[in-house]
């Protein structure tokens, strides 16, 4: 298991701030994510894991060691006329999944194309775009526990999925290293085709008769008119969650906003977070080496030369505006490290 001192982390993240790990262990395998945990107890290191960089920002240097969760393979470990059981590695790309599944003709992730990151944080988020949640085609998870180096399996009722939540974001946070995931997938289509503009894109692409692949193309080419593309502009997506709002809450807003844009959430009503954020006045702002795109008011972006601090801040004076002019507490969707 190759160990690297000081190795810098600004490459692996998708908003490519300057950042390094004091110790850094590349895992390809899961005797490697067990011999890096031996060490991570034996040595009482600090643990960061890090995948596909693409939920992070970093703020500074990561004392400790820093896990690069680098798992590969896409297998199936069950099948039938309908149904099929795809285990694959957690350092597999999300969307290089999403492209492999519709590949081989197994369905129900088309919506989640295009996210990025990989696949072992997606049930951790529980990632969700248009209409569909991770959770509606999510089978198990396999992990290491940190603290012992003991294999575990979790069920879909063991991770306690909620709206981007999971067990592993509350009591469980950091207590695992996810190494597998497997996913029920189906070999008949099942589109879903009227949350956001998927069906105005379709029709504009001249299909009348869509399958999952049409879907797929149709999710490529809305998020690349909204989002940038973090090989040109680091930014780690959406920045904020959407709030979910009791009754009170909604009504005060709405009596106030009427034209705010809302949809049903089991807890309440959820409320576009972007919305919020552009008419707050924040869409585009910019601060030299880093501000707000300026088509999409969640996404927080890094021209260059930024510090993790710098966006750090820039987001709480977003959240203290929205708070003071509309009630609404924005919370942070994208995980800031180190801690504290």
């Amino acid at each position: 298991m190759p160990v690297l001192r000081n190795h810098p982390l600004a490459s692996l993240t998708t908003f490519g701030l300057p950042s390094s790990a004091n110790f850094f262990c590349p895992c390809t395998s899961v005797e490697q994510v067990k011999e890096a945990l031996s060490l991570v107890r034996s040595e009482g290191l600090p643990l960061t894991v890090l995948g596909g960089g693409s939920n992070v920002l970093l703020t500074g240097d990561l004392d400790g060691l820093v896990l690069h969760n680098r798992l590969e393979g896409i297998e199936i470990v069950e099948e039938n006329g309908k149904e099929v059981w795809v285990k694959v590695g957690a350092g597999v790309p999300w969307h290089a999944l999403v492209v492999e599944t519709l590949k081989r003709g197994w369905y129900g992730l088309e919506n989640l194309s295009l996210i990025p990151g990989s696949v072992g944080a997606s049930p951790m988020q529980n990632i969700g775009a248009y209409g569909i949640e991770l959770e509606a085609r999510f089978h198990a998870l396999d992990a290491i526990e940190v603290h012992t180096g003991q294999p575990r399996s979790f069920s879909h009722s063991e991770c306690e999925f909620g709206y981007r939540e999971s067990i592993f974001k509350k009591e469980l946070k950091g207590a695992y290293v996810i190494t597998h995931v497997t996913f029920r997938l189906s070999r008949r289509p099942e589109l879903r085709l009227d949350y956001g503009a998927i069906r105005e894109e379709l029709d504009r692409a001249g299909v009348h008769d869509p399958g999952p692949q049409d879907v797929s193309n149709a999710v490529i080419r809305i998020r690349k008119s909204k989002l940038p593309d973090p090989s040109e502009v680091g930014n780690a997506g959406s920045f904020f969650k959407n709030p979910v709002l009791d009754a009170e809450q909604f009504s005060a807003l709405q009596s106030a906003h009427p034209d705010v844009p809302h949809y049903p959430a089991p807890s309440g009503t959820k409320v576009a977070a972007g919305w919020l954020i552009d008419r707050a006045g924040w869409k585009g702002h910019h601060r030299g080496t880093h501000g707000i795109h300026d088509r999409q008011a969640l996404v927080l972006v890094h021209h260059g030369g930024a510090s993790g601090a710098d966006l750090l801040a820039l987001a709480q004076d977003v959240q203290q505006d929205v708070a003071s002019k509309f009630g609404v507490a924005l919370e942070r969707e994208v995980n800031v490290l180190p801690l504290g």
